[in-house]
Formats: structure tokens, C-alpha cells, sequence
């Protein structure tokens, strides 16, 4: 079978797994072949089918996520390698980023923090954003923090990323001119796709029974970590502005939000 008739056939069967089954098939062929999807639909259509494909196809039938069988997931401007045991970069987690590039037009940061790094995803999106900057990565996984100097390594930016394996920024001095956090902030309780919650890591999405268990913690420690004239952008979930605006209120912040492609508010920007 050639490439061609594979991607239709492989479309029609993932169709049962909810997502996006054409692109899904496309993303799995290139990575069987070993290219990009663009390069794959301008050359390689005509070419046979790569051994690797019919077990990359069975993977997704059973509900692993495509960025995990393909080893990588795009985030902002960079390319990241994710697998278990990393939570999976989203689209929507771009809005910090452009917070962050709203607040500093004009000007750059000099010294950056992201607070559950995972992967590395925030920090180095903003690092690929200013060259001239530096940071730190912090997350509670070693497993995570292994994949994060992995990227940085094979972006170029390991001289300017350092990486710490703690608890939030728990021991951690200085202030920063960008704060990156994307906290766990799902309910214990809430119902979520296999794709997630069979296959990432818990402890990057559960936040106790209302989800605002983090929150909680981060809102008595950004006061001493954001320099003056800087910023933190907070990743919140849907229908949390409210409740997660009230437990930063009695910081030292100006406070705003900013929503996602979907208009979903989804970070919280405390000011300097």
C-alpha cells in the first residue's frame, strides 16, 4: 500500500478516537517516515508505507497521545520532545506567552522564572522570545526537569537555562523580571478524556477537590519574586477567574486577564 492510501484508511479508523483524525493520521505517517508532514504530503505520498506506521496507528487506537508516539509537540515558536511523564505543551498555554510579549513591548526581560516547567516549555518559548535573557526552570519531577535540559540542549539554550528540581519556588531567592506559571488546576473529580488522564501525569493536573489547591500556595509567594516593572502570567481553567483573582487580591499586584483563541479566560497577569 502506498502512503496515500494509508492516510485514508488510517483517517476512517481514527475516526472512533475523538480528535482530529486526518491530521492525526498525517502527524504518524511523517513520523514513521521520518519527516515533516509538509515534506511527507509534497514528496513521500507515492512512497510505501514504513514498517513503523501500523504500530504508531495502534498506539492512538488505544488512546496514547500523538505528541507521545511521535516523541515532540510544537509550543509558540519552538519544537519540544515530550513522552510519559511530561505534560503535553497546549495551544492555550501560548496566551502567557502573549501577555508576556504584550507587557514588555518595546523592552526585554532580563531574568526569567517558569514554576512547573515540565518539559521546559514556558521558560524556553520565552527564552527563543529574547535572546538576550536568562532563567530558571523549576519543577517537582526529575523525570520532567530531564526532558526540559534535553530541549534546551538541542535549542541551543543550555548556557542561559538553569533547572531546579523543588516545590514551587520554595527556597528559591531573587526576583525575576517574567514569571511563567502553568499550575495544575483540574478537580479531583472531574471527567477527563483517556488521552489524558490515562497517559499524563497526574500530579501536573489535579489541584484538589476545587482545583485551586496551587493557587493557594503560589499567591503567597509571587510578591517576592516579581521584580518592579515586571510581570507574572498564571495559566488559569475555564470558569476560574473569579475564585483565583480573589486569592491574589490582597497581593501588591495590578491584575488583569487575557483570554485564549477560544475566549476563554485563561491567564491571570499580575503587574508590578
Amino acid at each position: 500500500m502506498k502512503v496515500r492510501q494509508a492516510l485514508v484508511e488510517a483517517e476512517r479508523r481514527l475516526a472512533e478516537v475523538p480528535g482530529q483524525p486526518r491530521q492525526d493520521a498525517e502527524l504518524l505517517m511523517a513520523a514513521a517516515l521520518g519527516v515533516s508532514a509538509g515534506e511527507m504530503k509534497l514528496r513521500h505520498l507515492d512512497d510505501p508505507v514504513p514498517g513503523a506506521f501500523d504500530n504508531f496507528l495502534r498506539r492512538r487506537l488505544a488512546r496514547e497521545p500523538v505528541a507521545y508516539i511521535v516523541g515532540h509537540a510544537g509550543f509558540w515558536t519552538i519544537e519540544l520532545e515530550v513522552g510519559p511523564g511530561v505534560l503535553i505543551p497546549r495551544a492555550d498555554s501560548e496566551t502567557l506567552m502573549e501577555a508576556a510579549v504584550d507587557h514588555f513591548r518595546g523592552r526585554a526581560p532580563s531574568t526569567m522564572l517558569d514554576l512547573g516547567t515540565g518539559p521546559g516549555t514556558l521558560l524556553l518559548a520565552a527564552l527563543d522570545q529574547w535572546p538576550g535573557a536568562r532563567g530558571f526552570g523549576v519543577d517537582r519531577s526529575a523525570q520532567a526537569l530531564d526532558y526540559a535540559r534535553r530541549n534546551a540542549d538541542r535549542l541551543g539554550m543550555a548556557d542561559r537555562a538553569e533547572w531546579r528540581l523543588g516545590d514551587w519556588a520554595e527556597g528559591l531567592d531573587g526576583m525575576f523580571d517574567l514569571v511563567l506559571c502553568n499550575p495544575p488546576y483540574i478537580e479531583c473529580d472531574a471527567p477527563l478524556d483517556p488521552d489524558v488522564v490515562e497517559w499524563e501525569p497526574h500530579g501536573a493536573l489535579f489541584a484538589g477537590a476545587d482545583g485551586l489547591d496551587d493557587y493557594r500556595r503560589l499567591a503567597g509567594q509571587f510578591g517576592r519574586l516579581v521584580a518592579p516593572g515586571g510581570v507574572a502570567c498564571v495559566e488559569i481553567g475555564q470558569g476560574q477567574e473569579d475564585a483565583v483573582g480573589e486569592l491574589f487580591a490582597a497581593t501588591a499586584f495590578t491584575i488583569s486577564s487575557r483570554k485564549d483563541l477560544r475566549g476563554v479566560t485563561r491567564c491571570l497577569v499580575l503587574r508590578r
